[in-house]
């Protein structure tokens, strides 16, 4: 993999409050905002953090499902209401499921390394709490193969994906070492989130978290091998953040304090209409992980913090072995171990991730990344620690591991 021809910048990370059940003021038969609001919400706490909105070159906008979760597309024409300084740039949408929100990032990066840009502001927003659970789950549907895949699923078809690969997991490593790994998954998801005051989980109150994430598997309610604990929850949000060049930089009046530089990404895509290989390995991420790695010429060893797509428990510890912190079917120990917490080894999904901060899916992948510049720049939503390396990495994952990018970034040397 080449090493990135210029420098690439990410700055002014912006994100809202993870709207859903869970939040005390979420009520699902109130009037809520809509994606409007929150790309303007957004999009305006990044570009506050600039010199001015005119010094914005390109924009992009990562979604997953707004054409029927808001029966709305053209969605960079949205962008404008952020600022009509925006109106008649060179503005776009992407789309890879779950992962659109890193598809954007990716975007973003390619165009300064084209040089058809030396800024671009990246928004990812979705809009979900519009419909019925049951009915999002049918939607969300299509992040897999829904001609092939979705007759014979389970209702709420992702969670019966990822139940599936906790079903092998079970049985490969022992259900009680897997159904303890991800009991300690939520538990730490939950505690990170509730430092995040706009964490969906923010107001959790559960007393004992591990006993709450220990709840046996019901499939005559749900699904076979997870429990409700174990899945993200529906979610309304956005966030946004700023690429640039060094010209860039200089252009929106940044001072590279403020900034951490992006040195590796990879992006990495299957065969949707297929089914895993190996139910038990994220094989998709690993390519990523491997590609943004090997352009920015690191090591696990190099990096500081993680934020990985933990849309599932499983799908958390599956990443941690993804990403190389531990060995194959070693995830499980690793982080019941306390690996993964502020002060472990790899502290990992600080504001609570997918299952803690809530999983707006088109923009969960660059929320991911804007809490990666506020920590490297010492100005977190949430928790703060003191970080010894200089390097963070992050997945971004569409669907069942199908379209994945990945992410190195750090502090600015």
């Amino acid at each position: 993999m080449k090493k990135l021809r210029r420098r690439i910048f990410a700055t002014a990370g912006s994100n809202t409050i993870s709207l859903g059940t869970g939040r005390k003021e979420f009520h699902p038969k109130k009037p809520r905002p809509g994606l409007e609001h929150y790309m303007k919400e957004a999009g305006q706490g990044a570009l506050a953090q600039i010199n001015s909105v005119d010094n914005i070159d390109e924009g992009v906008v990562g979604n997953f499902m707004a054409a029927r979760f808001n029966k709305q597309g053209n969605l960079p024409a949205l962008m404008p209401l952020i600022d009509p300084r925006l109106e008649y740039k060179p503005l776009i949408r992407v789309e890879g499921a779950c992962g659109s929100g890193g598809l954007a990032l990716a975007t973003a990066a390619r165009s300064i390394l084209a040089e058809t840009a030396e800024t671009v502001l990246a928004v990812g927003v979705e809009v979900q709490n519009t419909v019925k659970a049951v009915y999002g789950a049918d939607i969300l549907g299509g992040a897999g193969h829904y001609a092939s895949q979705r007759k014979n699923g389970a209702a709420y078809f992702f969670p019966g994906k990822f139940s599936d690969r906790a079903c092998a997991a079970y049985e490969k490593f022992g259900y009680d070492k897997v159904r303890q790994g991800m009991a300690r998954w939520y538990e730490r998801e939950i505690l990170n989130a509730r430092t995040c005051p706009k964490a969906q989980e923010y107001h959790n109150a559960i007393e004992d978290l591990f006993a709450a994430g220990m709840t046996p598997p019901n499939p005559k309610t749900f699904c076979e091998c997870i429990n409700y604990y174990d899945c993200s929850k529906v979610s309304d949000g956005a966030s946004a953040l700023v690429f640039a060049s060094e010209e860039g930089l200089e252009k929106l009046g940044v001072d590279r304090k403020d900034a951490v530089e992006l040195v590796g990404f990879g992006q990495s895509v299957a065969d949707i209409s297929k089914d895993p290989e190996d139910q038990t390995k994220l094989t998709t991420s690993a390519r990523a992980v491997k590609a943004a790695m090997d352009m920015a010429g690191v090591t696990k060893d190099d990096i500081g913090m993680l934020e990985v797509h933990d849309c599932f428990t499983i799908g958390g510890l599956l990443s941690m072995e993804a990403s190389g912190f531990c060995g194959y079917g070693e995830s499980f120990d690793y982080v019941a171990e306390g690996n993964t917490a502020p002060d472990g080894e790899i502290p990992t999904n600080l504001s609570g991730g997918l299952i803690g901060y809530g999983h707006y899916t088109g923009g969960t992948g660059v929320r991911q990344a804007a809490d990666i510049v506020m920590q490297l720049t010492g100005r977190p939503d949430g928790q703060k620690i003191d970080l010894e390396k200089d390097h963070a990495l992050m997945i971004s994952m569409g669907g069942n591991d199908r379209t994945v990018v990945s992410c190195v970034f750090r502090r600015v040397q």
